[in-house]
């Protein structure tokens, strides 16, 4: 009864159009004073042993280090390289949009920081060329979503945080299915360029390739700062995350001289901007998941699954249905830090690993971020292509149906999820 009353009170907040993390303050506090007797000295506890956690620090690094890198001219020569590696193909450009999000992904953490990077380099010289727009809308808006599945990921933070699961161990798990997401993606804009014969760059010298790496050799190494100094046992991922925000800064300023000082103050305000915003869902996420555990809601879901013999296969199930319908209302932050408490209990139960349970959400979150009503990505490639948000939804479909299968193997097969940390000797 009282999960019902909480997720009434929770849906009337947001049918009001209030911003999820108000909504979520809301509704705890109303439940608080109206239906329990919590002393509010346990919540105010609770508020601050909840956002005391060293990994939350790693958020604002990781935002900071991605705004540095999207103003610094990183995106840019990324784009370069990639192109020069695969422009030859069918849908040159279009691969070499899916190759340089995925490079990009690996060192900034964000979706909508991916698909503004290189997106609005992009999708203008795609057009040039004899693209149609929704073509590279699509590739770009779907291609984007690699930003939270190749490590580092802000999303994969919250869920550590939410759960006490091990960053690192989420960063290496990530990896995989982050390469196979992008084949799969790669392999979709081939199929469709192809068909419909659409350009193709001239193929580069190895010489050209060479110099395009290099010029971009500085970003690309940042992977190996923040995930070799993790496994490597260097850096925590909190430390990994400053050190990349430090990195970012010295190769936007220093070596590409793509920024001048000027410009930092400016960065430091949008990436502060960010970073509050995320720390406030946080805030009210962890009393929202106060609550749901002192009315022993997860337990109770639990344990009424268990009594009706629903295995692991119907749980992993409801789990993708219920994330993809959030993911119509919600953006993947609130998302993670609401459902992550609720159904992680569940998955212990049923035996399901952690780590798992965390790549299965962020690929959830991906495919959201490419659907309306509320998909971010979409949002900034509208902002981006002057495209309408219908339009572009239609733009997305191939690559969001190839998302929606990638999704099921996920689901049914952790190994693609798990080898890598079990291979490095990290779970």
């Amino acid at each position: 009864m009282n999960a019902l009353i909480i997720f009434l009170i929770l849906a009337a907040l947001m049918l009001t159009g209030m911003p999820v993390s108000i909504s979520l303050g809301l509704t705890v506090l109303t439940f608080l004073f109206g239906f329990t007797d919590v002393p509010l000295e346990s919540v105010a506890l609770k508020l601050f042993t909840g956002i005391e956690k060293f990994e939350i620090m790693a958020i604002p690094f990781f935002i900071l280090a991605g705004n540095f890198l999207t103003h610094g001219g990183v995106a840019r020569r990324m784009i370069n390289f990639a192109t020069a590696m695969v422009g030859h193909w069918y849908g040159g450009l279009g691969l070499g949009g899916v190759m340089a999000c995925a490079l990009f992904a690996a060192v900034s953490g964000s979706s909508p920081a991916t698909v503004v990077a290189i997106g609005s380099i992009l999708l203008p010289a795609m057009i040039k060329a004899g693209f149609p727009k929704r073509f590279g809308a699509g590739v770009i808006t779907t291609s984007g979503a690699l930003g939270i599945l190749i490590p580092p990921s802000i999303v994969m933070v919250m869920y550590a945080v939410a759960t006490n699961t091990s960053v690192g161990a989420l960063f290496m798990a990530g990896v995989v299915p982050g390469i196979v997401l992008a084949i799969v993606l790669g392999l979709v804009t081939w199929w469709r360029a192809r068909k419909n014969n659409y350009p193709r760059l001239p193929k580069a010298s190895w010489g050209e390739r060479w110099m395009a790496f290099r010029k971009s050799a500085w970003g690309l190494f940042l992977i190996i700062v923040v995930m070799g100094g993790i496994y490597a046992g260097i850096f925590t991922p909190t430390e990994a995350a400053a050190m990349s925000a430090v990195y970012a800064f010295f190769v936007a300023v220093f070596i590409y001289k793509d920024m001048g000082l000027k410009d930092v103050p400016k960065v430091l305000l949008n990436s502060a901007n960010m970073s509050a915003m995320l720390l406030y869902i946080i805030t009210n996420a962890v009393l929202f998941s106060f609550i749901m555990t002192n009315e022993n809601i997860p337990q109770a879901m639990a344990d009424w699954m268990l009594g009706h013999g629903l295995g692991t296969i119907t749980f992993l199930l409801a789990v993708n249905v219920i994330l993809l319908l959030a993911g119509n209302f919600m953006e993947p932050s609130s998302i993670m830090l609401i459902f992550a408490p609720i159904l992680f209990p569940i998955a212990m139960k049923l035996g399901i690993d952690p780590i798992h349970l965390g790549i299965l959400m962020v690929v959830n979150m991906e495919v959201g971020m490419c659907h309306p009503p509320v998909g971010l990505n979409l949002y900034v490639a509208s902002g981006i292509t002057k495209m309408g948000i219908t339009e572009l939804t239609v733009a997305v479909w191939p690559w969001l149906l190839a998302m929606l299968g990638f999704l099921i193997a996920v689901t049914y097969w952790p190994t693609m999820s798990l080898w890598l940390p079990r291979a490095l000797g990290m779970m």
